[in-house]
């Protein structure tokens, strides 16, 4: 133990690298596990056990000059991730809210917190304040109310009678789709719904003139109003963050082609308003000699860039991307007045620690770690030493430095792609592969011509001249919407992936940070793990079997590569998480249709053949009852039953039996019949609040 200590400590006794990046990384470690283990008695055990390391470092080697390195790291790292797992489990207990414990029709009476218009979809959606009519306890709900029942009085404020049929936050409804639930719990939703009848207003809302929500609304209405289709709402999306009304079609297309950023306002906007704020100001300043020699310039023009970014992160919503972007762009304000590097780790990690600390939730959501894996990206590749000797001043021509610079963003586009794929497919099961390309045109069009022009649009608007601005706004979007559909239609333009296991994503982001955050030659240990975990995701096992929740939706890969379906509803949700998780994008056949399922009105029998071995699952096409005798033979037969409701104890298939008793307690269900394995949503949630207790 004593000469593993001593190695320890030489090792980072001849380190180079930044202490603040690996607080933070630390920090983020002890929310993550609390969010990764099951039990109060687990997280308990990491704060316990952090603190025995730090004491027991603290006990063996305080004092000991050879030992200042080892005993700073287990220190530090060891209060860090104890820290982290109390704060998150600290905010879970003090904002969490219970869901309603099932679906109902209820009449609501409530005052409307928060109001998103989404014209796209033909709603509005309300946040509403209500007590809770079983227990009188106060809850908060979120209904969508269709465009056609709206009215100017329903904003913030407003008190309204209405009737909602209401559902509990969704869990996964397969293990690895999207969980609503778990944001809802911070959010502080119990239910979601949608709205029946008429709105009745009780109280209408206080006269405010001045209001973040009220400016945004009008923001993304005047620009719609002066620039329409998918452009308006693109230009709206820019100035006041209301994604609301970009079709459906068009916002898949930036997706497909790895211009989705562009959408979430982020590190690139925020960037672009307080560096042009910066630039004007500093400008204008200077073009009055008295204030230039008795006024330090730097400081004022940076004082008010600060302001623009922090007015602009405040009118687009403050989501977790635009606050991070704007904490970081203050530091390098803050930097540059005092002459320090402004580009550096130790300025990404405070920002990490301070949307931490304010929003530990945050940490397993893919805002999060998109962005802050794109920054950590560009800062280390702009900070490596043959990059800075790429870029450093010259004698040249402008069109060589030009060609350098435009050789550097398709570079460090072409790197956040690489970083960002993993998480992307983790997420969301498909990414673009174009996206570097897409974004060497996508980038400069929309920070250096759409984002200036949509600032002189509105200011001409002040005096009513800003139709020419805002002609030239929608032609910069159209070729914006161009550039996204011709990149997102080519061949191969999307990769397609089924669920990345926990350990596959923890193995790739902790190489990358490796890779990213240490100094020297010992950084490249980090290609390992990253090496490893990409051929676990190229080889990522497409399950067999995915049923969702309800069990009403059923998937069964084909040897076709293509998913049979138990419900022909296409382009609905279940179907399109059916379709992503089983890592394709042709057409689903119904089970009904396949040539080898025999089919009765109630019930369908086929084979799956895998590894030289036929299984035979049988699903329930409806709730219609049958004779039970008939139904027992029928599951002795079947290796597998799926049905949506509770089917009797005499149906006894010879492996699995998923009925609605099983998915009730287990949630959506995927099945890898090579490895007879059967993963359910209920084994990743342990128990925390927003996942039911199990009904046995």
């Amino acid at each position: 133990m004593s000469s593993l200590a001593a190695r320890f400590e030489a090792f980072l006794a001849g380190a180079e690298f930044d202490r603040g990046p690996w607080l933070a990384v630390a920090f983020g470690c002890g929310i993550g596990l609390w969010f990764l283990l099951a039990g109060p008695w687990q997280w308990l055990a990491v704060i316990a056990g952090s603190l025995v390391v730090a004491f027991a470092a603290i006990a063996a080697w305080r004092g000991r000059e050879n030992r200042n390195y080892a005993l700073a790291a287990l220190l530090s790292i060891a209060l860090a991730i104890s820290a982290g797992t109390a704060l998150v489990w600290a905010r879970s207990a003090t904002v969490g809210a219970e869901p309603i414990p099932y679906p109902r029709l209820e009449r609501i009476d409530g005052r409307i917190l928060a109001r998103e218009e989404q014209p796209a979809e033909g709603r509005v959606r309300l946040v509403l304040a209500a007590r809770d009519p079983e227990t009188a306890r106060a809850v908060a709900y979120r209904v969508n109310l269709p465009l056609e029942a709206d009215g100017p009085q329903l904003r913030e404020g407003a008190r309204i009678r209405l009737s909602a049929r209401l559902m509990p936050p969704s869990p996964p409804i397969v293990p690895g789709a999207y969980n609503f639930a778990r944001r809802a719990w911070f959010d502080g939703l119990s239910a979601t719904g949608s709205v029946v009848g008429d709105v009745e207003l009780v109280e209408p809302p206080a006269e405010t003139l001045v209001s973040i929500a009220v400016i945004q609304r009008r923001l993304s209405a005047h620009v719609r109003r002066n620039l329409d289709g998918t452009a308006g709402a693109i230009a709206a999306t820019l100035a006041s963050g209301d994604r609301g009304a970009i079709p459906e079609a068009d916002e898949e297309a930036m997706r497909d082609a790895g211009l989705t950023h562009l959408l979430s306002i982020s590190g690139l906007h925020v960037s672009a308003i307080i560096a042009a704020t910066y630039l004007v100001v500093l400008k204008l300043l200077a073009a009055w000699p008295w204030l230039a020699l008795r006024v330090r310039l730097p400081l004022v023009a940076a004082g008010a860039a600060a302001l623009a970014g922090i007015g602009y992160t405040l009118l687009t919503g403050a989501q977790v991307p635009t606050v991070r972007s704007c904490i970081g762009a203050l530091l390098v304000l803050v930097a540059l007045a005092l002459g320090r590097e402004p580009l550096s780790l130790r300025m990404v990690a405070i920002a990490a620690g301070v949307v931490l600390a304010l929003w530990p939730e945050s940490l397993v959501g893919p805002s999060f770690q998109m962005s802050f894996a794109a920054v950590i990206a560009i800062v280390s590749l702009h900070n490596a030493a043959w990059v800075r000797s790429f870029l450093a001043p010259r004698e040249e021509s402008w069109l060589s430095r030009l060609a350098r610079r435009a050789a550097m963003l398709f570079l460090t586009g072409l790197v956040i792609e690489f970083t960002l794929i993993p998480i992307v497919l983790f997420h969301f099961h498909r990414a673009g592969l174009y996206g570097a390309a897409a974004n060497l045109i996508a980038i400069p069009l929309v920070t250096f011509v759409s984002m200036p022009l949509v600032a002189l649009a509105l200011f001409l608007d002040l005096v009513g001249a800003g139709a020419p601005a805002w002609w030239l706004v929608g032609q910069s979007l159209d070729v914006l919407l161009a550039i996204a559909h011709f990149f997102a239609e080519q061949p191969g333009s999307v990769k397609l992936s089924p669920r990345i296991g926990m350990g596959t994503m923890a193995l790739y982001i902790g190489g990358a940070l490796w890779l990213a955050l240490w100094q020297g030659r010992a950084r490249l240990w980090g290609a390992v793990p990253i090496a490893l975990s990409t051929i676990l995701i190229v080889t990522a096992p497409v399950p067999d079997l995915l049923i969702t929740r309800d069990g009403r939706d059923l998937g069964i890969a084909s040897q076709a590569d293509r998913l049979l379906v138990l419900r022909d509803s296409a382009g609905g949700y279940a179907q399109q998480n059916l379709l992503e998780l089983a890592g394709t994008d042709r057409e689903p056949m119904a089970i009904a249709a396949w040539p080898q399922s025999r089919c009765s009105p109630e019930f369908c029998v086929l084979p799956v053949k895998r590894s030289g071995k036929t299984w035979s699952v049988l699903v329930a096409r409806n709730r219609d009852l049958i004779a039970e005798r008939a139904l027992a033979a029928a599951c002795g037969k079947a290796d597998i039953v799926v049905s949506d409701r509770f089917l009797p104890r005499s149906c006894r298939p010879r492996w699995l039996k998923a009925d609605r008793r099983y998915l009730q307690r287990e949630g959506g269900v995927a099945v890898y019949l090579d490895r007879e394995r059967v993963d359910t949503v209920a084994q990743d949630q342990g128990a925390h609040g927003w996942w039911p207790a199990p009904r046995r």
